[in-house]
């Protein structure tokens, strides 16, 4: 793959110079992607337009192209706001790094033109808009360039590779569901499933110490990446329990090193545990109830848009905590860059195909076909 080496190189050739006044971007309608020459955005006050350098695929993004109607209705319910307009083409891409190509009016213009940066993909308007969700007049990633907000902006060190620091958003959504399980001293967490959502969660457990970190999955493939992050036990459900694989890996003799006891099923002996749901599937947050030991902590990352039912009553007599995260602070983006900068995560293999933006529908087929592909970036000047 290849990657910009320093800060105004990007991946590939140069996109066009400021003031061609069109561009090309994906284009998502009716759950299909096409590429169109539309209107380059125009940054408004403390704006800032970049050229797009990579731009990572999201499983979010697979969702909203297949299930868009269904993800409207969940943040309809959640926040009373429709998150895509399905009745004109949305411009996904909400993973990237761009390089600053021009500023706005009423801008600092702290960062000089040609650096390159990351953004919580968010414009900072009355009305905020989510990027990557929106329309062509606020493109996401898949497109040459697109507008930022400058006071959101952080400018990468020379060192830091760009395909790298295009991992930054998905990382963040993993450090955001490890804080969110909020976990006891040593606790052994147990993450189900292996994507791109999971592998980054065992980065972060990885990163932070918490361990032996047992990973589940039913690709070998993807059981391979999850050692490479960083996971001590790795199984195949279809052979082994995770869970039994869990209890063998927390069982402890030592009193000092167990889970506090619960009222009804009293002391265990094995250290404080906790699963992460990074599937998504109907069926999912039932098995880790009925699988995980009493006392544990469950964090439902996985974005499941189907009707689910579980038992509570299981929920209850264990005493199981279930906390659901998704996307992340600003303070969650600027802690996880600082780790990918300080390299304190080692990522890399995460990172496994580059595409143009021709290819990017090709791209998400092989994204729910293929287990060998866990990240793909695109890169629209290729």
């Amino acid at each position: 793959m290849s990657v910009s080496p320093g800060p105004t190189t990007a991946i590939g050739q140069q996109s066009p110079p400021p003031g061609t006044g069109r561009m090309r971007a994906v284009l998502m309608q009716n759950s299909s992607l096409s590429v169109a020459e539309v209107a380059e955005p125009v940054p408004g006050p403390g704006e800032v337009l970049v050229d797009v350098l990579a731009c990572g695929i999201c499983g979010s993004d697979l969702h909203c192209a297949q299930h868009g109607p269904q993800f409207n209705a969940a943040t309809r319910g959640a926040a009373g706001i429709d998150l895509l307009d399905l009745a004109r083409p949305v411009v996904f891409g909400h993973e990237f790094v761009g390089r600053v190509a021009a500023y706005g009016p009423d801008t600092e213009q702290r960062i000089p033109i040609g650096r390159r940066v990351v953004s919580m993909p968010m414009l900072l308007r009355p009305r905020p808009v989510m990027l990557g969700f929106g329309g062509i007049e606020t493109p996401g990633g898949y497109a040459e360039r697109m507008v930022l907000s400058e006071p959101l902006l952080i400018e990468l060190p020379d060192h830091l590779d760009t395909g790298v620091a295009a991992l930054t958003e998905p990382l963040a959504v993993a450090y955001r569901s490890v804080e969110r399980a909020q976990l006891l001293p040593d606790t052994v967490p147990l993450v189900i499933g292996c994507g791109p959502i999971g592998l980054a969660v065992i980065a972060i457990l990885r990163m932070r110490g918490i361990g032996p970190i047992v990973a589940s999955d039913f690709s070998p493939e993807r059981r391979a990446l999850a050692e490479r992050m960083g996971a001590d036990v790795v199984v195949d459900p279809e052979r082994t329990s995770p869970f039994d694989a869990l209890i063998a890996a927390a069982a402890t003799d030592d009193p000092a090193r167990m889970a506090p006891p619960t009222a009804v099923l009293g002391q265990l002996p094995l250290r404080p545990t906790a699963g992460f749901e990074c599937v998504g599937a109907p069926g999912l947050i039932q098995q880790l109830i009925n699988g995980l030991p009493a006392g544990s902590r469950i964090v439902v990352a996985g974005i499941n848009l189907a009707p689910d039912q579980f038992e509570p009553a299981q929920g209850i007599l264990k005493e199981l905590d279930i906390r659901f995260s998704l996307y992340y602070s600003p303070q969650d983006f600027a802690q996880t860059f600082a780790h990918l900068i300080a390299g304190d995560l080692d990522v890399r293999p995460l990172l496994t195909s580059t595409v143009a933006l021709d290819e990017v529908a090709d791209a998400f087929e092989r994204l729910r076909t293929n287990p060998h592909e866990a990240k793909i970036l695109l890169d629209p000047t290729l």
